[in-house]
């Protein structure tokens, strides 16, 4: 019988993981060449900020501008290719239900939200210390951050450039699937941004399942 989290998981195969990420908080895990994670957005217009590096070596991670330059689009969608510094792939997104996945609008961080929100934002945890704090178990630091990719957020790119961050384009339930291409290290923001529309100001949580396809 086929059960709820193996109906939730995109790509079929054996279930290596399932878990849940709190509101505003942080996530990691390795997926192994060929695994496949399925990114639930449980209650909607959640964005969840994400950053990808080799497993067995850190110094290979995931390039935005590589990406956005293989591709020639800003967003992602369904075929993109998250590729490092050299253009190796690290992962595909395989599978989506939303698309128009943000490259550009970078993290959130206690800086940042002062700097846009105002002094009386600078307690506010942020996505750059949800890095961080998940980051160290890995060995990772503050030097080691780069660009993101935001899933489910959606920054529109006027012609003059000018980036908006506005209402997300996602709905309860809505998921994308992302295959490994190698050993890759994967780290999480569930984004705690409550001062701009991409958590429509109400942070949620967000389900990660992991399956592993029987030809890999």
């Amino acid at each position: 019988m086929t059960t709820a989290v193996e109906t939730l998981a995109l790509v079929p195969g054996t279930v290596v993981l399932d878990e849940t990420v709190g509101a505003r908080g942080p996530w990691s895990g390795i997926l192994r060449a060929g695994d496949v994670i399925t990114i639930v957005d449980l209650h909607g217009n959640q964005a969840v900020d994400t950053l990808f590096y080799a497993a067995d070596d850190h110094d290979v991670r995931y390039s935005a501008a590589a990406t956005v330059a293989a591709q020639r689009n800003l967003f992602l969608a369904a075929g993109s290719v998250l590729r490092s510094d050299d253009g190796a792939a690290l992962v595909t997104l395989v599978a989506d239900e939303v698309g128009g996945h943000d490259t550009v609008g970078g993290a959130c961080s206690q800086e940042s939200n002062t700097l846009r929100y105002g002094h009386h934002t600078r307690h506010q945890h942020a996505c750059v210390e949800n890095f961080l704090i998940e980051g160290a178990k890995w060995g990772l630091g503050k030097r080691d951050l780069v660009s993101n990719v935001n899933f489910f957020m959606n920054v529109p790119v006027d012609a003059d450039g000018t980036l908006g961050i506005v209402d997300g384009l996602s709905a309860p339930g809505k998921r994308l699937a992302l295959r490994a291409e190698i050993d890759t290290l994967v780290l999480v923001s569930n984004c705690p941004q409550i001062n701009n529309p991409c958590n429509g100001f109400d942070p949620t949580e967000v389900r990660m399942v992991v399956t592993r396809p029987e030809e890999a």
